[in-house]
């Protein structure tokens, strides 16, 4: 059965439509200011964490000491 021609250009318009509207998701979630963006702010939240931050901190602290006491001996 034959299809009408102006039901054929809606398909092919709605498709079109479709289409973009993904190409544009895609290139919204590929772009590489994003993908800095959301990898910044999942380092900051994991570093925002007690149970990360804490330990972090004392580390940094024993490096220091450490540090010190090899150059003042």
């Amino acid at each position: 059965m034959a299809r009408d021609p102006d039901t054929i250009q809606r398909d092919i318009e709605q498709a079109r439509e479709a289409l973009a509207s993904t190409l544009d998701r895609l290139g919204n979630q590929a772009n590489p200011k994003k993908l800095a963006e959301n990898a910044k702010a999942s380092v900051v939240a994991k570093l925002d964490d007690p149970k990360i931050k804490f330990p972090l901190i004392g580390l940094g602290v024993l490096v220091a000491l450490l540090m010190l006491r090899r150059l003042f001996r």
